[in-house]
């Protein structure tokens, strides 16, 4: 397991997917991704009203309690950036909510980009000051959305070894709308190794497309 994971549940009418970020690279990164996960599928098992925004703060104070940052000798300062979907399967909404990452969402054709908080699940901040934020959206056949780490547009690479960038990456998805997500799967891989080249992986890549 690596410092990036993807995590999917499933309750009742509602379908959980995120893309999580941890700190750390190798074995912390990897200790963190096994905490977050763990936790994830607790918070969905054990709470029996279920909002994005929620389950990110549960998060937060859970991962604040594992690494016992709530107490005044702190062991660790980690913690986890993380783009959270909640699909409820009979209404047809999603409902979205990030810890520092977006969601991109595309409906006939057109680009939305929502933002997610500002500050991290976990971490040295007063557990008070945390507060997320819920986004929902009417889905339609052939929507398409997109949750994704920052390993993928941070990849330096091109002919002035730059960040492959997020505007790169809009335009990417943008110009794949039309063909499957297996396909857009395929060209995503092909895109990042053509930008990268020889230059060395900067970090874990994650990105996770799915079509209503």
């Amino acid at each position: 397991m690596s410092g990036d994971f993807y995590w999917f549940n499933k309750k009742d009418d509602k379908v959980f997917i995120a893309a999580v970020d941890c700190t750390g690279h190798g074995v912390p990164g990897a200790f963190m991704s096994m905490i977050g996960y763990s936790l994830l599928n607790e918070i969905v098992t054990e709470t029996e009203t279920l909002d994005a925004a929620a389950i990110l703060r549960k998060l937060h104070q859970g991962v604040r309690k594992a690494l016992k940052q709530d107490r005044d000798s702190v062991e660790s300062k980690d913690g986890m950036d993380i783009a959270l979907a909640v699909i409820d399967i009979t209404n047809n909404t999603l409902q979205y909510a990030g810890a520092k990452r977006p969601l991109f969402y595309f409906t006939d054709g057109l680009l939305d980009e929502i933002k997610g908080d500002k500050q991290s699940i976990g971490g040295l901040e007063i557990d008070g000051e945390h507060h997320f934020t819920n986004t929902t959206i009417q889905l339609k056949k052939g929507d398409s959305f997109y949750l994704f780490t920052d390993g993928y547009v941070d990849q330096f690479g091109g002919e002035k070894d730059s960040k492959y960038s997020t505007k790169r990456l809009k335009q990417a998805l943008l110009e794949m709308q039309p063909i499957t997500l297996h396909e857009q799967k395929i060209k995503l891989k092909s895109n990042i190794e053509n930008w990268k080249l020889n230059t060395e992986q900067t970090d874990d890549i994650l990105v996770i497309g799915l079509r209503f």
